[in-house]
């Protein structure tokens, strides 16, 4: 999963600085898989968030009125409050330290500026589709209205490829 490649370019990292590491990809991309095996592979403390865990309550995000793409896409997380509690306060403290935050969207332009390096992982639809259980799959109108538009908007106005450091 080419962690060897982020590796290298961690280790050439100023020890006495903060990093701030992001990894982007689309929903069942490897993000999360990919942010372990990469803890598990350095030799040193690593500070990790994944923007999931920051997820609004579902009444603030479903049956709003918008779009369920829409509500996805930009009610899914307080971006602002996210944007000041956790982007900015990182760049706040001072102490030298490795920290990855993994998350869909994460190169959107409130947050993006706040990541030093971003990897954005590559994955075609089918292969993350066939990623979810047989019984997620079988809710193909969600995936339709809700996540791949959303996705397509994503790929649309921000192009994560272009922007990111590095894609693998």
């Amino acid at each position: 999963m080419n962690v060897e490649k982020v590796l290298d370019i961690i280790q050439t990292l100023k020890q006495e600085e903060r990093f701030v590491l992001g990894i982007d990809g689309l929903s069942r991309s490897g993000k999360t898989s990919f942010t372990q095996k990469l803890v598990e592979a350095l030799e040193k403390p690593v500070l990790t968030y994944h923007i999931d865990d920051y997820i609004v309550d579902r009444s603030s995000r479903y049956k709003t009125g918008y779009e369920e793409w829409y509500e996805y896409y930009h009610l899914q997380w307080d971006v602002k409050r996210l944007q000041e509690e956790l982007f900015q306060h990182l760049r706040k403290e001072s102490e030298k330290a490795l920290v990855i935050i993994e998350g869909v969207f994460l190169q959107r332009a409130e947050w993006r500026d706040y990541l030093d390096y971003v990897v954005y992982l590559k994955c075609s639809k089918v292969e993350r589709f066939n990623r979810e259980s047989q019984e997620t799959q079988e809710k193909i109108e969600k995936f339709l209205d809700r996540y791949w538009k959303a996705e397509d908007y994503y790929m649309k106005t921000v192009n994560p490829e272009r922007k990111a450091d590095l894609v693998l």
